[in-house]
Formats: C-alpha cells, sequence, structure tokens
C-alpha cells in the first residue's frame, strides 16, 4: 500500500493543478513559492513556476550560480507552496532535489521564447548589477554572438527535481477550520497518510 499513497498523492495533485488552470481568475496556476538554504542553513524564498511533474517528482529551472541553485547544490533539499487562493486550496511539498538530465534541459530550453534563451546567457543572476544599461548591452552582445542561429542551453543553466517525501493538501474551511491531509515517506521509507488538525 505503501507506494499507492505517493501515487494517489501525485495524481491529487495533478486534479488540483488542473482545476487552477482552468479557473478564470487564477494568472498563474503553475507559480509556487520555492524555499530553499544555505550550507549553514539560512533560508530564503521566491516564486518559481513549475514546467513538469510526474511521479519522478516537481521540476523547475533556474541559472545554476543564481542563489537558489547555489543553495540547492550546497544543500540538495527544498519545500514548494503552491496557494490558489480562488479555490481555497493550498498544496505544500518537501523534498530532496536532483538536477534532470542534460537532454531534459535542452529539451525545455528549446522551447523558450527565443528573448528567455537571450536573458539565460545573458544574464548573471542574483549578482549586483551597477545599472540597467550594462545588462541590456550583455543582451546585445548576445543577440549578436548567435544572429539568427538557434540558441543552445548555457552550461550554467538547468531543471532542478523536487522528489517529495512529504506532500500536503490544505483546503480551506469557515472560520479556519480548514481540512489538512498529508502524505509522508516514514523512517523506514514506505509512504502513509494521515490527517492533521487545522
Amino acid at each position: 500500500m505503501s507506494e499507492e499513497y505517493y501515487t494517489v498523492a501525485i495524481d491529487r495533485f495533478i486534479e488540483w493543478l488542473d482545476a487552477a488552470r482552468a479557473h478564470e481568475r487564477i494568472d498563474e496556476p503553475t507559480a509556487m513559492t520555492l524555499a530553499t538554504a544555505s550550507a549553514d542553513g539560512r533560508p530564503s524564498a521566491r516564486t518559481v513556476l513549475l514546467k513538469a511533474i510526474d511521479y519522478e517528482g516537481f521540476v523547475f529551472y533556474t541559472n545554476m550560480r543564481s542563489r537558489k541553485g547555489q543553495q540547492l547544490q550546497a544543500n540538495a533539499r527544498a519545500a514548494l507552496t503552491f496557494f490558489w487562493a480562488p479555490l481555497s486550496r493550498q498544496v505544500l511539498v518537501e523534498g530532496a532535489v536532483q538536477t534532470v538530465s542534460d537532454a531534459q534541459a535542452d529539451a525545455y530550453f528549446a522551447t523558450r521564447p527565443r528573448l528567455s534563451q537571450i536573458g539565460a546567457w545573458a544574464s548573471q543572476q542574483s549578482e549586483p548589477l551597477a545599472e540597467r544599461v550594462d545588462f541590456d548591452a550583455q543582451v546585445e552582445a548576445v543577440e549578436a554572438r548567435f544572429g539568427d542561429s538557434p540558441i543552445p542551453r548555457p552550461p550554467h543553466w538547468t531543471g532542478f527535481r523536487v522528489r517529495p517525501d512529504m506532500i500536503e493538501f490544505w483546503h480551506g474551511r469557515d472560520g479556519r477550520l480548514h481540512d489538512r491531509e498529508r502524505y509522508y515517506r516514514g523512517q523506514a521509507g514506505e509512504w502513509a497518510w494521515t490527517l492533521l488538525n487545522p
């Protein structure tokens, strides 16, 4: 029954994500807060977009030199929060993180708008920037470098997959008497399920 709990959790997340995608008042249904921590445990969080979900985990992409990229390399665990206010639904995910394959990163990078591909080369993400014109000049330099040719994925840009060991579903109710259900991997590696107090 252990792995069935995990399958149920992923299937349920996909159902909730589909409902969010269909809702006219939710502009970015794949937006999620990504929390990471440095090697010494200093946390940080930001919003990124979910780019893939399957039974292997939750995938997003970033510059490896960015703050989150460096933290994930130093401390390969992360937490995700999806919040769909019009549906009164929230999903929390925690787990270990690993990079996606080069082939998967290449395939996704090829689908990005050209300007986003250029930005991936031009940006020294998270580094101080003296003036905006300096970054604009980098963008122009990258445009000149590649011309009309296809733009390959930068070696410092890839995807990360969060492999869950906990998925919690939160459904808001009146008076803050919320429904909370947690699917989690126990110490023996077996997946389990429990209700939680609001």
